[in-house]
């Protein structure tokens, strides 16, 4: 169970790969990145935006499908080509009204870190390096691309009194 008062969590932000899928990635023979996905994480992201929970996307990769799996889920807020995430973590703040204290950061390697170590309720999957389990407050049973985010969202809903609560939980 995640160790913080989640009852004031307003916005839960995921970085992509090695979170929502897997660390390994396939490469299309064009060269594309070929990112997994799961289903389970898809359908929490989709009931948590429904219950009026913030959800965002921040990753340095720069490839549509990304973008696209994410909004279709009704994510507003997906940023790509983060080379520097502190600087759009402090942007997403300011522009929604955020408090570090209102955030969970969701990562898994060194590109996280800056971001992780400010944000009220740092996350990563069981497989994150050494680094980011060091300043984790939470460290998910699954490992990246396997739940983590159902993992995280289901127990952000269920102290918040939104997962089931409603016919919105029934359907995509």
């Amino acid at each position: 169970m995640i160790d913080y008062d989640l009852k004031k969590i307003r916005a839960v932000i995921f970085d992509v790969d090695g979170v929502l899928s897997a660390s390994t990635i396939n490469l299309h023979p064009s060269g594309e990145p070929m990112r997994t996905v799961n289903i389970k994480d898809g359908y929490a992201i989709q009931l948590a935006v429904k219950q009026g929970l913030h959800i965002a996307i921040m990753t340095g990769a720069t490839v549509d499908s990304i973008r696209i799996r994410y909004e279709r889920l009704g994510v507003k807020d997906v940023f790509t080509a983060c080379s520097v995430k502190i600087k759009t973590y402090d942007k997403f703040l300011s522009d929604n009204g955020l408090t570090d204290e209102e955030v969970i950061f969701v990562g898994d390697d060194i590109p996280d870190y800056e971001v992780m170590s400010r944000s009220g309720c740092p996350c990563c999957p069981s497989d994150a390096c050494p680094d980011i389990k060091a300043i984790s407050r939470y460290i998910s049973q699954a490992v990246g691309g396997h739940g983590v985010g159902r993992d995280i969202i289901e127990q952000v809903l269920r102290a918040q009194g939104k997962w089931l609560a409603d016919k919105k939980a029934f359907g995509w």
